[in-house]
């Protein structure tokens, strides 16, 4: 197999796009990611598009015709592509794949979300009906909104079973706050929370579903971006000009999709996921201990705890431990969602699996914000997920 490189990465503010349009969107973004190490569209050979909600809030299919009418890329080989909110992620996969078979040495994926209209309002009942398409129909009766419904389920799941307490998940939430402050490129820059009030009731903290633990502290953002990276092969390094100490390697991926219906699975031990990145380490030739970076998919912050597990730093069910212990703190053993995560950089759907990997290759190249920029990167970890831990897309990056 070839190896894959990632060589550039953009993404634009994550919050609120405005008066943007889906073609200005794809145009900004491939554009804006060809800028970055001074290359031209016409050298890409193929690409991939993300997007989940492009239909039911933008009225806008076949988004891979918009990024082909981008001065250079008409007539390649590019596709949409959807996953859920693992769209991202699935979208490099499908660059990477196109370059494993040999239809092109250099690629594109780009990922995005227009979730707001051009005030920066959102409709929530729209948005939720949107986002309830990707659940079971057997599992959306009675509930209002479907997603924060069933992960308030996962997280009273994960309560219950492994004792652990709200205030122990909500201090994942006040962590990825405290980085997004740093982070000018996250949604949520400019909030600060502390423990107290990521665990007390109020206006602006309430829980989502009456008896159950998650609060709107615990949720990830409604938000507009988009995030585009180019991949190369080594031949494709040559054609852009892009030296490899300049670049990072994706040097391990892949997908495993467990059952829609969240029912009848233990989601606190997901397969599917567990299986994925176990093939993206044995493909990288590494190990959990091995990464001291990492990206995961923390829709809300039970998924914090969850993903910490998955990627192999903390055992089943201390999950919410390792990030109490401060383990993943830009200044301890694994810088986790040092971006703001989801709950706090904010979470474009498409543009979520692209944004992951596009973090850990800032931290590997040390190009992250000042204050967010881990000691010695050596390796790094995503987990993107689709549904309720329904598809995961799972990378392992080095230099």
């Amino acid at each position: 197999m070839k190896r894959i490189y990632l060589v550039a990465y953009h993404q634009s503010k994550f919050g609120k796009l405005l008066g943007m349009t889906v073609p200005e969107i794809a145009k900004n973004c491939i554009e804006g990611v060809c800028k970055e190490i001074s290359t031209d569209p016409s050298l890409l050979d193929v690409g991939a598009v993300g997007a989940a909600c492009n239909i039911s809030l933008n009225d806008q299919g076949l988004v891979s015709g918009l990024a082909a009418s981008v001065p250079g890329l008409a007539s390649k080989p590019i596709e949409s592509v959807e996953n859920a909110c693992a769209s991202g992620g699935q979208a490099i996969l499908s660059t990477i794949l196109k370059l494993q078979a040999g239809w092109g040495e250099t690629g594109f994926a780009m990922g995005y979300e227009k979730m707001r209209d051009a005030e920066g309002k959102m409709d929530g009942k729209l948005i939720g009906k949107a986002l309830g398409a990707y659940s079971h129909p057997d599992e959306r009766a009675g509930k209002t909104y479907i997603f924060p419904h069933l992960f308030a389920e996962i997280m009273a799941c994960y309560i219950r079973r492994h004792g652990v307490t709200e205030a122990e998940l909500a201090q994942i939430a006040v962590e990825e706050y405290a980085n997004a402050n740093k982070n000018p490129w996250a949604q949520m820059n400019k909030v600060k929370i502390t423990l107290e009030e990521a665990t007390t009731i109020g206006d602006r903290n309430r829980y989502i579903v009456e008896g159950l633990p998650l609060k709107t502290y615990d949720c990830s953002q409604i938000t507009d971006g988009y995030a585009a990276v180019i991949l190369a092969t080594e031949a494709g390094l040559a054609k852009l000009g892009v030296h490899k100490a300049d670049a990072v390697e994706i040097a391990g991926y892949a997908q495993a999709t467990d059952p829609l219906l969240k029912e009848g699975r233990d989601v606190l031990r997901p397969v599917g996921a567990n299986r994925a990145m176990k093939r993206a380490y044995e493909m990288a030739g590494l190990t959990p201990q091995d990464v001291n970076v990492a990206e995961v998919h923390d829709c809300f912050s039970v998924m914090g705890a969850i993903g910490a597990e998955v990627i192999g730093k903390a055992k089943v069910g201390e999950g919410a431990k390792y990030w109490g212990e401060g383990k993943a703190r830009v200044d301890g053993e694994c810088g986790i969602n040092l971006s703001g995560g989801l709950i706090a950089k904010g979470h474009p759907i498409g543009a979520t699996g692209v944004a992951m990997l596009g973090s850990c290759f800032w931290q590997l190249m040390g190009r992250m914000p000042e204050g967010l920029q881990m000691k010695n990167p050596k390796a790094a970890a995503t987990f993107n997920v689709g549904g309720a831990i329904c598809a995961s897309v799972c990378t392992v990056l080095k230099r």
